[in-house]
């Protein structure tokens, strides 16, 4: 996060929001996937109780679509990544896995099927739009792939319908979760589904016209007057308190889907052909030798999340690291997400995390943290 004084340049792109967002408030922006996002709009925590007891709306432009088109799209598609996507229906999205060919994770996108061979892959931070082009120049496959120019906005929190019922109509609440439809609003081109980086019920808005940014959010804002809507930023705090992943921070390149317990998006017994399939085989036959787990840190409320992998201590000797950490206002302590030695990760172990040369106290505990069923997000 930065200060308003931060220096704007050409080489890091804007979001078609940009303008809107420093109208309502933003004042501290982060890069992500090469472009300028909100990260302050003032009390983090405030934001964090807009989102949870009203709505927030939120500009993730920075969440970069990759298309892939063409004959084969499909087929390509599928080799991107170990979930198996024969049930992908159109109108659908997944979350997924991008894995290469030891395994580790790339990017942990939303997958949204167009068409029959017409696919966005919704991105977390790091160049797939790179990697996919790259994987099809020697595929032998009849592939596009291009970023189009769509750039989502996502309005979350338990209000949220009703501000898109002002905005669209009563059809819009049939809308299922991982479901998408086309709309659009005074002439606007959107795409609206029922997802979202919050762990709170919601929607993202795909815009498919980047000369219209500021004025859909304008349109968003006004309607939502009335229900207590307000501008804001993706709040760690809701994110950490669902155990919704980071890409760079909770995972990475040398990060495999087991360490993180998310074998339910690796498919190795059907015959679905993707990157990295006989390098999880072995990693699954052999074991992992590490896992997230969450912790629960005795000490003062943090005073923010961390910007640094915290160590943590076993007996004076490293065993991991603490990935992300923040005071939960509504749990009424710090928790966090962190990597362990897989022998330390048994519930209710006792670890030390070293933050500043200090010792603080740490207990393993289940993860997430609230709501683990995800029923608020898929209400």
């Amino acid at each position: 996060m930065v200060n308003k004084n931060f220096g704007f340049g050409t080489q890091i792109r804007k979001s078609p929001y940009f303008e809107a967002t420093v109208k309502w408030g933003a004042t501290g922006f982060s890069v992500y996937n090469h472009m300028y996002i909100p990260r302050d709009f003032g009390n983090p925590e405030q934001n964090f109780w807009n989102l949870i007891e009203k709505a927030i709306l939120c500009d993730v432009a920075v969440e970069r679509q990759v298309e892939i088109t063409g004959p084969d799209a499909y087929e390509f598609t599928q080799l991107l990544t170990p979930r198996d996507l024969s049930k992908l229906d159109i109108g659908q999205c997944k979350y997924v896995l991008i894995t290469n060919s030891e395994g580790g994770i790339l990017n942990d996108p939303v997958l949204l099927r167009l068409g029959e061979n017409h696919f966005w892959l919704s991105l977390a931070d790091s160049d797939i739009l790179l990697w996919a082009q790259g994987v099809a120049v020697n595929s032998g496959l009849n592939v596009k792939i291009i970023e189009p120019d769509v750039s989502p906005l996502q309005i979350q929190g338990p209000v949220s319908d009703k501000v898109m019922v002002k905005l669209f109509d009563e059809g819009i609440k049939d809308l299922k979760y991982y479901w998408f439809k086309e709309y659009e609003l005074d002439g606007i081109p959107l795409i609206i589904s029922r997802t979202g980086w919050s762990s709170e019920f919601g929607y993202e808005i795909f815009l498919r016209d980047g000369s219209k940014g500021n004025e859909l959010y304008e349109k968003i804002m006004e309607a939502g007057k009335e229900y207590g809507l307000q501008p804001g930023h993706t709040s760690s705090i809701r994110r950490i308190e669902g155990g919704m992943l980071s890409y760079h921070a909770d995972a990475d390149i040398y990060t495999n889907p087991f360490e993180l317990g998310l074998d339910r998006l690796v498919n190795l017994d059907s015959k679905i052909n993707f990157i990295g399939k006989e390098a999880l085989k072995k990693i699954k036959q052999e074991g992992i030798k590490r896992k997230q787990v969450g912790l629960e840190l005795d000490c003062k409320p943090l005073k923010g999340p961390n910007t640094t992998f915290w160590s943590i201590q076993k007996d004076n000797k490293k065993i991991g690291k603490v990935t992300s950490a923040i005071y939960s206002p509504r749990l009424k302590k710090n928790i966090a997400l962190a990597m362990v030695e897989i022998n330390h990760s048994t519930i209710g172990n006792n670890l030390k995390v070293i933050v500043n040369d200090n010792e603080i106290n740490s207990k393993v505990i289940e993860k997430p943290f609230y709501d683990p069923k995800k029923k608020i997000a898929s209400s």
